[in-house]
């Protein structure tokens, strides 16, 4: 599940200069017309104002790399941000809690149903309102302060693990009291997530976006690379009960390192359209923008047919390798350790052939797949994983870095609720998968969305000229 949710020209400037322009009374953008400058020469001051505007108009059509620095020593550069740095913490304490979650989840449902069908209907519950509500989300995310949004879902999502964690303690644990629990945190996931990424922007300088995004991205892959190791490890231990507790314990936390950024406010407005009439705003401006177009598309085709292998990993782990969670655990810390290289690299590299390293993570995923179906061997799959997790993190942070650069700060909930509705369009793929490994077996339906994906890839690379040469 990703987020790095999880990405426009710009400048270097000490705050985001897309929220301080569209706030600035001053700024000619914000008129339609000439002004009344108090000398009658608002004719002469309309002139200045086109005079002065003509070159950026005249700018080429690939995307401004907004003055993004490159080399090892600005790897880390984006988190001298205060506000950035208490919202990556937050995300690190959020994600961490998820993380474990979604192996003592997984692995909880297959020991209460035995079944492949009913894993992919539980992890579908969490997806589902990620589909559905994702726009509104995206909406809310430009009208209100995007921090509260932020809160309410670590709140949500701390609470529920608690709930979860007393349910199982009584031994009174059913499969869909999981799907429930399930279903409530993806409809507050569906308001936070646009949130959390439309806030990154406002919160450090333009030309530092993409390393934001990675850096937003490793600690992803930290997470990832440690939490389902503990998880793991905790449930062979002393089982599930305890796992949801501390679960219940980071989404506190996270909620109390997001408390402490500084607000935010909504761009204030002197009417606010019906919510209907924002979301119909924010796909036309999608429609109208083809770059957006183009990696949304490609963000959403390549986690439907990526992501569902993590869901089903419980399948391979019992079935195939014939191990237990901390296996599993490990597994999964083993892909969070290459997300982890794979971010921290894209961090470095600034403004380098980032649309071509895009299309290559999404083909290094699908060959990762393709050899996870074709070779039935832990130490195998252990290997694997490393390629697997470098080209996940590559395309997850490129892809939200690029869209969110493209974006006017006015649409960035908006667009990213669009991205974000990747987590509700995983069922796509999760459940089918489900049916075909119960019915053909687990490498049989890893085997087809590797196909598909670098299908995709392909013709990816060979149609879209202008994606390839961003810089």
């Amino acid at each position: 599940m990703n987020d790095s949710s999880c990405a426009s020209t710009g400048t270097e400037s000490g705050d985001d200069d897309s929220s301080a322009a569209d706030n600035s009374p001053t700024d000619p953008r914000n008129v339609s017309g000439p002004r009344n400058l108090g000398d009658g020469s608002a004719t002469k001051h309309r002139a200045t104002v086109d005079d002065t505007e003509k070159p950026a108009m005249a700018a080429p059509s690939k995307p401004s790399t907004g003055g993004i620095r490159s080399g090892w020593r600005h790897t880390f550069s984006s988190l001298k941000h205060r506000d950035f740095f208490l919202l990556w913490l937050g995300m690190l304490a959020m994600m961490g809690g998820m993380q474990m979650q979604m192996l003592a989840r997984g692995y909880l449902v297959y020991d209460l149903t035995d079944s492949a069908s009913l894993l992919g209907v539980v992890n579908a519950a969490s997806s589902l309102p990620m589909l559905t509500l994702a726009l509104f989300g995206g909406a809310a995310a430009d009208r209100v302060e995007r921090k509260r949004l932020i809160q309410i879902g670590q709140g949500v999502a701390g609470m529920l693990a608690v709930v979860v964690a007393f349910a199982i303690y009584m031994d009174a644990i059913e499969w869909w009291h999981l799907t429930l629990a399930a279903l409530v945190q993806g409809t507050a996931f569906a308001f936070m997530m646009p949130a959390r990424q439309a806030i990154i922007p406002q919160l450090v300088d333009k030309g530092e976006l993409t390393n934001a995004m990675a850096i937003n991205a490793a600690g992803m892959s930290v997470t990832t690379l440690l939490a389902p190791a503990i998880a793991g490890g905790l449930y062979a231990l002393v089982g599930p009960a305890p796992v949801y507790f501390v679960i219940g314990g980071m989404g506190v936390l996270s909620v109390v390192a997001t408390s402490m950024i500084k607000p935010h406010p909504a761009r204030a407005t002197a009417r606010k359209p019906a919510m209907m009439r924002d979301i119909k705003e924010g796909l036309s401006y999608v429609r109208g923008n083809r770059l957006v177009l183009v990696l949304l598309f490609l963000g959403l085709a390549t986690s439907v047919l990526a992501m569902p292998f993590r869901f089903l990993m419980p399948v391979f782990v019992v079935d195939i390798y014939h191990l237990g969670p901390d296996s599993m655990g490990l597994l999964v810390a083993i892909m969070g350790g290459g997300s982890l290289v794979g971010s921290l690299l894209i961090a470095s590299t600034g403004a380098w052939k980032r649309g071509l390293l895009l299309i290559l993570g999404s083909l290094a995923s699908g060959i990762a797949l393709l050899l996870i179906a074709l070779i039935p061997l832990y130490s195998a799959a252990a290997v694997i994983m490393i390629l697997l997790g470098l080209g996940d993190s590559s395309r997850r942070t490129l892809n939200q870095s690029l869209i969110m650069e493209e974006v006017d700060d006015a649409y960035r909930g908006r667009v990213m609720s669009i991205f974000m509705m990747n987590f509700g369009l995983t069922p796509l793929g999760v459940l089918p998968a489900g049916i075909v490994s119960d019915w053909l077996g687990g490498q049989w339906a890893i085997g087809m969305l590797a196909v598909l994906l670098l299908v995709v890839s392909v013709v990816v690379w060979a149609t879209q000229k202008r994606l390839r040469e961003i810089d």
